[in-house]
């Protein structure tokens, strides 16, 4: 017999799979016209993976859900339209910091949300209070233009409060902030903790990574010219609608 447990987790298993295929309804507002389209970063997360995990674990559970959530915020226009949170209570915390409300983050998306630090501006590698939702996201689909996929690594703990492991990469194939691609591999790592409430959605989101291990290898190119530069950001930003947690 199946403990109480494994029960919820088959529940969330089955919520998430329908979710991943019920996007089709008539009154969401998606940012960009309709649903993403993952290919290329399907692929990049077939090739780049370094977990299988089994179908219906608890692992591909947590993993389809922070993806769920990831696309929601970066793809809808209305925190009406998510499925992932509960919005009266969700708050995303990042590194320690005072917790971003469900509006908030969607409002400057999630790079800004993740990459918000303290520092003073002259020691920071990524100014995210002076991006926009849009410009954050043109300049990672710059930079990272088969996208940036992530992982599970580990799973620590099951529902109601989940935490695990993760990985995210891409490859640097694009100029970042005046500095030109190098064409390797970038990657993290990092520790959530994700507490969800009795429908099984979202209510805390606690991420912690250290930020250098990302900005290290996007910072490692030489400089380039504003025109090159400007150039490839604008065929970038055409090409793709990425997500830093995508598929």
């Amino acid at each position: 017999m199946a403990t109480a447990e494994e029960a919820l987790i088959k529940e969330a298993g089955d919520k998430y799979r329908s979710f991943l295929h019920d996007e089709a309804e008539n009154t969401t507002l998606w940012r960009h016209g309709g649903p993403p389209i993952y290919d290329a970063v399907n692929q990049l997360f077939e090739e780049g993976r370094t977990k299988e995990w089994p179908k219906g674990s608890l692992e591909e559970v947590v993993q389809n859900a922070i993806k769920s959530w990831e696309m929601e915020l970066s793809h809808k226009t209305r925190l009406q339209d998510f499925k992932t949170i509960n919005p009266d209570k969700f708050k995303l915390i990042v590194n320690g910091r005072e917790g971003l409300s469900g509006e908030e983050t969607l409002r400057i998306g999630s790079y800004n949300a993740l990459l918000k630090n303290s520092l003073p501006k002259e020691f920071q590698y990524y100014k995210a209070d002076e991006e926009t939702f849009e410009s954050s996201h043109d300049a990672f689909r710059s930079a990272l233009p088969r996208g940036f996929a992530w992982e599970v690594l580990s799973v620590y703990s099951g529902p109601p409060v989940i935490s695990f492991k993760f990985r995210h990469w891409g490859f640097f194939e694009g100029p970042f902030k005046g500095h030109a691609p190098t064409g390797e591999k970038v990657e993290f790592y990092g520790f959530g903790v994700l507490k969800v409430d009795e429908s099984l959605r979202a209510e805390d989101v606690e991420v912690y990574y250290d930020p250098a291990e990302l900005f290290g290898g996007l910072l490692k190119g030489p400089n380039v010219s504003p025109s090159q530069s400007e150039d490839k950001t604008v065929n970038a930003a055409t090409a793709t609608h990425g997500c830093p947690f995508s598929k």
